[in-house]
């Protein structure tokens, strides 16, 4: 036995999670790894819902996650924990178990513990034999989040057992987020630890894998051996967590009626509550406002599409559309392939009819890349010498015409430009002159030949050739404003957008139309995605235009791939005025995202968990 490590845990048997009794209010632990930490979607939902809990539970909502020197320094506020937690981290110090405590610099403020792993790692076999021994979780070696899972899993039982212990007659509820920050709950079973939990399953494991790899998910999902699906992709002692994570939590739920289904069949229990994924939604005070940011970032977004167009080849950007897609590399999930080929007959349709109208379709996602590639970034620099050649130009231009005019005389233009401006403006002009398209893709790639969207961009012919009327741009890379290319952030590129095109095969929920929905830009989405299900159910289909959701459920790909072409054809017909009028019923359709309002399915959640694990009903808190 290991002592003064964290490890051995004190005495639980005089703990019976049925017959707590107490009139005291209750606290409420939200678990994730997301915690402080931007590593995925769960970020989003626990950085737009605080506020919403916090307004419900005030000072008794705290979340945890594990601690990350890099994150916590731009994220976490270390400050001294209040009464209710104080007894309880020092309790946990004396044990050697390194906890800090602050507050999570997000809307709301909310409190947050985050604890370090590294401290506990070496006793990570003792860990990993205790998983098999108690619950029959297998963990082998060489697996880093399988490892961080457990050790995560030990650190968040030592916390609410010391919690307990510290506060006898209190009620707590632990909402646990993911199968990496769920490996606590079967400890809290079977250690009879007094918790009423919940857990959330966002994707399950085994459902994100097999899309991944199969074409007809849905069609065999009701007949697939779990079990061995896992085994034969090596994610079973993963897997292992998650289902044991869904039987040992008091209550249940995901984020979808898409992924309810889903984890009914897989891990073996259907879902208590389905908790819909909302967003923080502000109203702006006149309805113009986010038009005018629409214009603002559409203009930023033309700067960067003349330096990487423009030199080899001209269009009008007023008669340009702006579609993209975004999310991770997810090719065939996330609806990447259906969007290519999709674009393929949007571009075989414009250039049949003699369309003047251009669409620039961007694709930003997350690949292995070299660097930039210097041929796109010299042109972007080309393009910053020009725009300050013609600044002065224009400069010289404006003092020549009021020296003229000052004197009484009407300037004549020819004389307002020396010749040896026109002589540098050709030369910067001759520059920029190239033969060659622009290019596709705006980084090196680490494996050009193998990259699933090069390659069927390439198979499609989508060159970016003078003819095309769809110019493709692949961004490998996540957007920031440190970029030398596109330098803006997420939010900035949508509102500037005209379409997103969010076709997905896999999607849990789908949080890239929502974000859209909210800036009133509007999206494709799909009947498999948590978002499409949720709109079709809330929204009449004659309401619902600015949000088009596909049917990738109930028929083949190829149709869903005619009427994604359908939908992109029909709105490279609409005029600027009908555009404008479609993202006001766009952004009109976001109350509906509110965390106001579906932050009450986690009422309802958290209520039941509270009942079903303490004799007597909680009070409304």
């Amino acid at each position: 036995m290991v002592t003064g490590s964290g490890i051995d845990p004190p005495d639980r048997g005089r703990y019976n999670i049925r017959s707590v009794t107490t009139d005291e209010q209750p606290i409420l632990f939200e678990i994730a790894w997301e915690v402080c930490r931007k590593v995925g979607g769960i970020y989003t939902v626990l950085r737009s819902k605080a506020p919403t809990m916090v307004e419900r539970w005030g000072d008794r909502y705290c979340v945890v996650g594990p601690y990350d020197n890099h994150s916590s320094a731009l994220e976490f506020e270390p400050l001294d924990p209040g009464e209710i937690l104080a007894p309880t981290l020092e309790a946990l110090r004396q044990r050697g178990i390194t906890c800090h405590f602050g507050r999570w610099l997000i809307s709301g403020y909310p409190k947050a513990v985050l604890l370090d792993l590294q401290p506990t790692y070496r006793h990570l076999g003792e860990l990993k034999h205790r998983m098999w021994e108690e619950h029959h979780i297998p963990s082998p070696e060489g697996d880093v989040e399988m490892n961080d899972a457990i050790v995560f899993g030990h650190l968040v039982t030592e916390l609410l057992d010391e919690h307990v212990r510290q506060h006898p007659a209190s009620r707590v509820v632990a909402h646990f987020h993911e199968w990496m920050a769920s490996a606590a709950l079967p400890n809290l079973r079977t250690r009879r630890i007094a918790a009423a939990t919940v857990f959330t399953t966002h994707a399950t494991l085994l459902g994100r894998y097999l899309c991944a790899t199969r074409g007809d998910f849905y069609e065999r999902l009701k007949w697939l051996d779990a079990d061995a699906d896992a085994g034969n992709l090596n994610i079973y002692h993963r897997y292992c967590v998650e289902r044991a994570a869904a039987h040992s939590a008091d209550v249940f739920t995901t984020v979808s009626d898409v992924t309810a289904t889903e984890s009914e069949h897989l891990l073996k229990r259907k879902p208590d509550v389905v908790l819909p994924n909302g967003l923080q939604v502000e109203k702006f005070a006149a309805l113009h406002e986010f038009q005018n940011l629409h214009r603002h970032q559409k203009w930023r977004i033309h700067q960067f599409v003349r330096g990487h167009f423009f030199g080899s080849e001209s269009f009008d950007l007023e008669k340009t559309v702006y579609f993209f897609f975004a999310g991770r590399y997810e090719y065939r999930n996330k609806g990447v392939d259906l969007f290519i080929e999709a674009l393929h007959r949007l571009n075989g349709h414009l250039r049949h009819i003699g369309s003047d109208k251009t669409v620039v379709a961007f694709l930003i996602t997350s690949a292995a890349t070299k660097n930039v590639n210097v041929e796109v970034l010299n042109n972007q620099v080309l393009l910053g010498e020009l725009k300050k050649l013609c600044d002065q130009i224009t400069s010289e231009v404006g003092r020549r015409m009021f020296d003229v005019a000052a004197t009484g005389e009407m300037p004549e233009l020819q004389e307002l430009v020396a010749d040896q401006e026109i002589i540098r403006l050709k030369r910067m002009l001759l520059t920029r002159r190239r033969t060659a398209h622009a290019q596709i893709v705006t980084h090196n790639m680490e494996n050009d030949d193998s990259d699933l969207i090069l390659a069927h961009l390439r198979h499609r012919r989508l060159f970016n050739s003078p003819e095309d009327r769809v110019k493709v741009v692949y961004h490998p890379t996540f957007l920031s404003t440190t970029s030398p290319l596109l330098g803006m952030e997420y939010d900035e590129f949508v509102r500037g957008c005209h379409l997103g095109v969010f076709p997905s095969y896999y999607e849990p929920w789908g949080y890239t139309p929502a974000e859209c929905t909210l800036m009133g830009v509007p999206s494709v989405t799909s009947n498999l995605s948590g978002f499409g299900t949720f709109i079709a159910s809330e929204v009449p289909d004659h309401d619902r235009r600015g949000i088009y959701v596909i049917d990738r459920r109930h028929q083949d790909t190829a149709r869903a791939i005619d009427d994604l072409a359908q939908i992109l054809i029909d709105f490279c017909k609409l005029g600027r005025r009908e555009r404008i009028q479609l993202r006001n019923r766009t952004e009109r359709l976001s109350d509906l995202l509110d965390w106001a309002n579906l932050g009450q399915a986690y009422n309802e959640a958290h209520d039941l968990a509270l009942s079903r694990t303490y004799e007597s009903l909680v009070p409304d808190v």
